[in-house]
């Protein structure tokens, strides 16, 4: 007989998700039946799925179980965190007027502060992504370090790998999870699924990797991402994040920028040397049971 299971789809600039609040840590959905809630065409439809699981220490707010739109487990995702914020403050999960909330994901506790509106019901929210991983080894990529910022630490510069589309150069940052930032011209032009999907499982990646194109334009970063175990979103997070960080590295952008999506736009600082504040929205779209 199935289960049923109760939901609620939220977004962050597009960036879509399923959300199922276990409390208990009662539910254990295998990678198929995760990938098949997430199938646009037989499932609900989603980039991913969000378990909300009681914190593991004590003064946090809750645990971010992130699944990717494939069923593998993720360590991180800036939109998804989010919108977890906006599940725990709407769903009263925490208590009402809490001004700082310290989320769990498997990157780390990540602070999130938000505004809100006169229902109590959070807009937006600031969240600190702490400070990019630069380390080629633990981004982690096989590419050698070239370059070295202004304070000293090593990192990949637009170093060139070959494809059958073309070479493209990639600046390497994880924030949690791995990107690869390549500038061009003109990212709408870009094949993404084929162009993004060679890159994310080469050799230079060895354990995949998030790709970005960016251009910088005089209105902000415009940007498309090739999600790692999902494809094409119409917003990410943490790629927002590392392509911020990498068009200040590199040279093409100062250290606060908008970073304009497919399905909106983020506000990322980077302070060099410290943490990166991603600001975005977070919205509800509609809730419902669905059985496995």
């Amino acid at each position: 007989m199935p289960t049923a299971y109760d939901f609620v789809k939220l977004h962050g600039a597009g960036n879509d998700f399923v959300f199922i609040e276990d409390l208990e840590n009662r539910i254990d959905l295998s990678s198929s039946e995760v990938a098949r809630i997430c199938d646009r065409h037989f499932g609900i439809g989603a980039d991913g799925v969000i378990f909300v699981r009681p914190p593991r220490n004590e003064g946090n707010s809750g645990f971010m179980d992130y699944r990717n739109a494939d069923g593998s487990i993720a360590q991180m995702c800036g939109n998804g965190v989010r919108c977890f914020a906006k599940y725990l403050v709407d769903y009263g999960i925490v208590e009402k007027n809490t001004p700082l909330l310290n989320v769990e994901t498997r990157a780390g506790v990540k602070t999130i502060s938000y505004t809100a509106d006169d229902d109590g019901k959070l807009l937006t929210a600031t969240v600190d992504m702490g400070a990019p991983i630069l380390s080629p080894r633990l981004v982690p990529t096989k590419l050698a370090f070239n370059a070295l910022t202004d304070l000293g630490e090593a990192f990949v510069k637009d170093a060139s790998i070959e494809s059958p589309h073309g070479a493209f150069d990639f600046t390497c940052v994880s924030m949690g999870n791995p990107h690869a930032v390549t500038f061009v011209d003109d990212c709408e032009a870009i094949d993404i699924d084929h162009v993004g999907a060679y890159f994310e499982s080469c050799d230079a990646f060895p354990e995949k990797a998030n790709i970005e194109f960016a251009a910088v334009k005089q209105d902000g970063i415009h940007m498309r991402v090739y999600e790692r175990g999902c494809g094409e979103t119409l917003a990410c997070g943490t790629g927002a994040c590392a392509t911020g960080v990498a068009a200040y590295l590199t040279g093409r952008a100062g250290a606060e920028n908008d970073l304009v999506l497919r399905g909106g736009t983020l506000h990322i600082a980077y302070t060099p040397g410290g943490s990166v504040l991603m600001t975005g929205p977070a919205e509800e779209s509609f809730k419902g049971t669905f059985a496995l």
